[in-house]
């Protein structure tokens, strides 16, 4: 089946495959609704499958022994794998049909995606690139946020904070010499940071340069197309990692570099005092809510993307319009979602097909979605990422009461 007849069959929604990839580092936190025979299933050499990718036209930085395509989305126009298709070429053969004129003409390609990732342990303490330092190594840089799903957080791992920046009384010096020691002994940088208790039901945002170590809870990760970092933190949770994670994105010639590393950091972010205020994102309940279904913002106030949350009550049918194409993943319940039979993943097995994930077109997505809850019991939930083209989506943070 082509391309664009799968497209009309599916009424403007194209229903994804899931795609989990493998990770090198840190322990899994067996959250992501996988077979526990299967977190290897890629071979122990790649590491455990500890993240799962939504919507995704980029494939993985994973080393030389990752594929090709490890990371990008596939669509399924049948109910097999066999005439599957990248979902990146989906959006280049459709092109503003898919995904809006607005995000054509500007980016010529869907320009973000989402992810689960899934550690048992808190992540290392790094750094994502700005635009500006990721082009001297010809990547793209990445701001990201978090939103922290009850549905998937029946255990918080072994430590459910996260870590932002510095605290405002530290010094750049103190940074450098951490950083000067990276293979001498274990830095502790964590030392100088500020580390925030996750609460479930909410999230963050955290901008290019911000130093973080996300905490062991499985997390939803909206961001844009980019895996790029530079990791602060040689030891954590007693693994210990080499140089070459701290500079793997610098030019050839600033890898001894120390101050050129330093430069990754947005210093005065990093430093903030009201970091908090800033950057942490309370869901914000959208006017249109009633008694069948609430919806929330949950990723918002930034350039570059937005989520909402969508909870259908048991046996209702809605029809749910947005300004903008998104992709989604359905958490709990099943039913129906526009033309497809929907259902949430209570355990896959790796290569399996699922009812679970899908995209919508920018047409369907302003005409409206008839969703159903076919339980009669359990609400539907729904994650929905966006590109920044969406024309509702809050600008400012709510002030705390």
């Amino acid at each position: 089946m082509s391309i664009r007849h799968t497209f009309e069959c599916g009424e403007g929604v194209l229903r994804l495959i899931p795609n989990f990839v493998p990770r090198r580092f840190s322990q899994p936190g067996h959250r992501l609704r996988l077979h526990p025979d299967d977190y290897y299933a890629l071979g122990t050499p790649r590491g455990a499958i500890k993240e799962r990718w939504f919507s995704s036209v980029i494939a993985a930085m994973n080393g030389p022994l990752a594929p090709s395509d490890e990371g990008m989305s596939y669509v399924a126009p049948f109910d097999s794998t066999e005439e599957k298709f990248l979902f990146r070429d989906a959006v280049e053969e459709l092109g503003a049909e898919i995904i809006g004129q607005t995000l054509m003409d500007r980016y010529g390609t869907w320009p973000m995606y989402s992810k689960f990732f899934d550690f048992n342990l808190p992540l290392f303490f790094h750094l994502h690139l700005s635009d500006e330092a990721a082009a001297r190594v010809g990547r793209k840089g990445k701001p990201e946020a978090y939103y922290f799903p009850p549905q998937l957080n029946n255990h918080l791992g072994t430590f459910p904070a996260t870590y932002f920046g510095f605290d405002p009384t530290i010094t750049k010096a103190q940074v450098r010499q951490r950083l000067l020691d990276f293979e001498k002994r274990d830095t502790r940088i964590t030392d100088l940071s500020r580390a925030f208790r996750i609460e479930l039901g909410t999230g963050w945002y955290t901008p290019p340069g911000v130093l973080h170590a996300p905490g062991s809870v499985l997390t939803y990760e909206p961001q844009w197309n980019s895996d790029v970092n530079s990791v602060y933190e040689n030891v954590a949770s007693g693994e210990v990692y080499p140089y070459d994670f701290l500079v793997e994105n610098c030019p050839e010639g600033k890898k001894q570099d120390i101050d050129y590393v330093m430069s990754l950091m947005d210093w005065e972010k990093n430093v903030d005092p009201d970091y908090r205020a800033k950057y942490f994102r309370p869901p914000v309940v959208c006017e249109h809510s009633d008694e069948r279904h609430i919806e929330k913002w949950i990723v918002y106030a930034n350039d570059h993307f937005s989520a909402k949350e969508l909870t259908i009550m048991p046996g209702e049918t809605v029809v749910v319009s947005d300004g903008a194409a998104y992709g989604c993943i359905l958490l709990q319940g099943h039913g129906r979602f526009g033309a497809y039979e929907a259902e949430a993943a209570v355990m896959l097995r790796f290569g399996q097909l699922s009812a679970d994930e899908y995209f919508v077109g920018e047409a369907a997505a302003k005409a409206g979605i008839t969703i159903t809850n076919a339980s009669r019991w359990e609400p539907m939930v729904i994650l929905k990422h966006f590109g920044p083209s969406h024309p509702d989506v809050p600008t400012h943070v709510p002030t705390a009461e």
